[in-house]
């Protein structure tokens, strides 16, 4: 397993463990962002897609691609931070001195993954300890790359966590402050805007779902405020934020426990 390495929120400056995420090559070998931890992470105020990707080397056959920029919400403010990648180098040029047409040996490949982690997804914040995992096959993520995406993703989550027929009910259109996904016995927000969802958000989603009578679940692709993640605590909702790789995280006990429990 891979091991997380630690960083430092620099709004609260607590210290949160981030494993970085693995992207598959073409040629078939793990791509990991190799991150400059030398360099502080970045608050993360506004988001644009442009500049949410990173140009990364892959380190077996020196193809680059373009990958989502690793990022981490804060387990304690809800902050969400960018952190650094060592941009990839110019690769070396070849060495023309022998006969023309021979040439030298090929560039080598830039800076790859220093380990072989895959992501594991647990959250940034200490899970609470399984309490009834159930079998299910690995999620396969959709990597995000507009606000739509965000919207299929949370969906296709809550079905692997067991949740049937989820859709989409209203013609609200995408991308919108938020959007509606229902289920027999769920109600569920998915906020794919740039801003940290609000209280006000959360206690909405709440009082729609008690309405129900069904479980109320939040998707955020920005993170929370935190006065948003306290009152979620208190009412029981499970929060989830949403990386551009297209793997939900818990943010807090109760999303812990729906993934330990499922529909």
């Amino acid at each position: 397993m891979a091991e997380a390495v630690p960083v430092r929120c620099p709004v609260c400056l607590r210290e949160n463990g981030f494993t970085a995420p693995v992207f598959p090559c073409a040629c078939g070998s793990p791509v990991t962002p190799p991150l400059d931890l030398t360099a502080p992470p970045e608050p993360l105020a506004h988001r644009t897609w442009a500049d949410s990707w990173v140009t990364v080397r892959c380190a077996a056959c020196g193809r680059e691609g373009e990958w989502p920029r690793p990022e981490l919400g804060c387990c304690s403010c809800g902050t969400v931070v960018r952190i650094p990648v060592i941009p990839v180098r110019p690769p070396r040029a070849a060495d023309t001195s022998g006969p023309a047409g021979t040439g030298g040996p090929a560039g080598q490949p830039g800076p790859g993954a220093r380990r072989d982690p895959r992501r594991d997804g647990r959250p940034a914040h200490i899970p609470l300890p399984p309490t009834a995992p159930l079998p299910r096959p690995a999620f396969r993520p959709v990597t995000i790359r507009t606000a739509r995406d965000a919207v299929a993703t949370a969906a296709l989550y809550l079905r692997w966590l067991g949740f049937q027929d989820v859709r989409q009910p209203d013609a609200r259109p995408v991308p919108a402050v938020a959007v509606d996904l229902r289920a027999p016995g769920l109600v569920a927000q998915v906020d794919p805007t740039t801003a940290p969802a609000g209280l006000r958000a959360v206690e909405c989603v709440w009082l729609t779902g008690l309405t129900a009578s069904a479980t109320s679940v939040y998707f955020s692709l920005a993170g929370y405020t935190e006065d948003a993640r306290s009152r979620a605590d208190d009412l029981g909702i499970p929060l989830f934020v949403m990386d551009l790789t297209g793997v939900p995280q818990p943010v807090n006990d109760p999303a812990d426990e729906l993934i330990g429990t499922g529909a």
